[in-house]
């Protein structure tokens, strides 16, 4: 397994497959069965496949965009698809498996690496760099003492240093303040609620600008991506499951020696289907509104480090700027999965209607 989840990583380091770059790849095509199961049946299967791609093209860990790109590549098709995404399957295997120490370790020097920046954070950054390209028990080391060390050498020199050690304004600190109690993201939140923990400093309050503030909006976008990812995977194969007994059900309404009671199943099959994909929709909504909520924020913030003269400012400028274009991105990702999950649901009460003549 890891051979295969390694090979996977390295066939696509350097291409994406021409089929990759839109939504909707597999959608229903004047070239497929018209009649209304087959399309129902093709569609579900093409937002599966949709959904396994949008995780081998995200920014979750390595390992499961990998084993997400081999099930794309399956000669088994929709078949491959749906055993990833079942429980047990591929995507439960391999999120089990990033779980482990040495992927955590690696994710977490990456993480240091990318919201520590060299201008504030000097000693973590070239610390962080060496453990990523170094050993896992380079990288065990960095996470177990090496990080803590590597701070405190940059807060020793930033206080060395008359230039960069400075009071921070009660502005900053009500700044701060706010964000620990309003922030939409909890991370940013838990950032800037340590900042102001009692017994806390200005220095503290200056290295949540400099680094804290982007770390938390990078673990807020990480966890929201592995959490969408979680509840949609089982939202597809609990979907694949509920269409495969309307379709059967409506199927054996056909000479049934009991038609009322046939129809009756069949009907209740596609509801089942209809409040699956409502509360689907509904919860993408949520998500969308999420999204749309943290993309807000993070342009205020870019607006506000762009327009301040303050260097503390300047450390967040950039970081502010990836989070706006990421959550943009998750906000439009958000309502396109709605739309299908109303699709499903239009579908599915177009099924119960047709059973019931």
């Amino acid at each position: 397994m890891t051979f295969g989840v390694l090979a996977g990583a390295s066939a696509f380091a350097g291409a994406v497959p021409a089929w990759a770059g839109t939504r909707g790849l597999v959608a229903v095509t004047a070239d497929r069965p018209a009649d209304d199961l087959s399309a129902i049946t093709a569609a579900a299967a093409g937002e599966a496949r949709n959904q396994v791609l949008r995780i081998a093209m995200s920014n979750l860990p390595a390992e499961v965009r990998a084993s997400a790109w081999n099930a794309l590549r399956s000669s088994r098709g929709d078949e491959a698809i749906a055993e990833w995404l079942a429980p047990g399957g591929g995507y439960d295997y391999i999120r089990k498996w990033v779980k482990e120490a040495r992927v955590r370790n690696r994710e977490f020097c990456a993480r240091v690496l990318r919201t520590h920046a060299v201008e504030f954070s000097p000693e973590v950054h070239a610390a962080a760099d060496r453990a990523l390209k170094g050993t896992d028990a380079d990288r065990a080391a960095f996470v177990k003492a090496g990080y803590a060390e590597a701070q405190q050498r940059d807060r020793v020199s930033r206080d060395a240093d008359a230039q960069r050690r400075r009071e921070v304004s009660e502005k900053e600190r009500d700044l701060v303040r706010s964000l620990a109690e309003r922030d939409p993201g909890e991370q940013v939140r838990v950032a800037a609620q340590w900042a102001l923990r009692p017994g806390a400093v200005d220095a503290d309050i200056a290295e949540f600008y400099g680094y804290g503030w982007a770390t938390g909006g990078t673990l807020d976008v990480e966890s929201y991506r592995m959490r969408i990812a979680d509840a949609e995977t089982l939202r597809h194969h609990t979907l694949s499951l509920l269409i495969k007994q309307a379709v059967a059900a409506e199927e054996a309404v056909k000479g049934a020696a009991d038609a009322a009671k046939a129809k009756a199943e069949a009907e209740q099959a596609w509801r089942a289907v209809a409040e699956h994909a409502d509360v689907a929709r509904k919860t993408w909504l949520a998500e969308q509104a999420t999204a749309a909520a943290q993309a807000d924020n993070w342009r205020n913030i870019a607006k506000a480090s762009k327009e301040s003269a303050d260097q503390l400012w300047k450390n967040v400028s950039e970081v502010a700027e990836t989070n706006q274009g990421t959550w943009a991105r998750e906000q439009a990702e958000a309502a396109g999965t709605a739309a299908f999950w109303k699709d499903m649901f239009d579908r599915a009460q177009a099924g119960e209607s047709r059973v019931k003549g």
